[in-house]
């Protein structure tokens, strides 16, 4: 099971989007510092992911949610600027990576 994912930055209210097999531990990585392009938008916020079936499905759903309509699709569709935060403490099973 992959994720992609939207991040949101307390800070400066900017936007990431990115894919993984492990939510968990990638948001973790992301608000440690370890992603060289959120770095410096820390904390960042869970704000919105979906679930695929392979890492080939999670690239292309990224590609399309980085694309114009896709980042029209996450503003209008999702209202990601007031989304509120995603808690994966209460989802049963957000990806372990194996």
């Amino acid at each position: 099971m992959f994720f992609v994912y939207v991040l949101r930055s307390v800070v400066n209210n900017w936007f990431y989007t990115g894919q993984t097999e492990n939510l968990n531990a990638r948001l973790k990585q992301h608000n440690a510092g370890k992603t060289k392009s959120t770095k410096g938008s820390r904390p960042l916020e869970l704000v919105y992911f979906e679930v695929c079936n392979s890492r080939k499905n999670a690239l292309a759903r990224e590609k399309f949610l980085k694309s114009g309509i896709g980042r029209e699709f996450l503003r209008n569709e999702i209202d990601i600027t007031n989304a509120p935060v995603v808690q994966l403490d209460r989802i049963s099973d957000f990806g372990s990576g194996g």
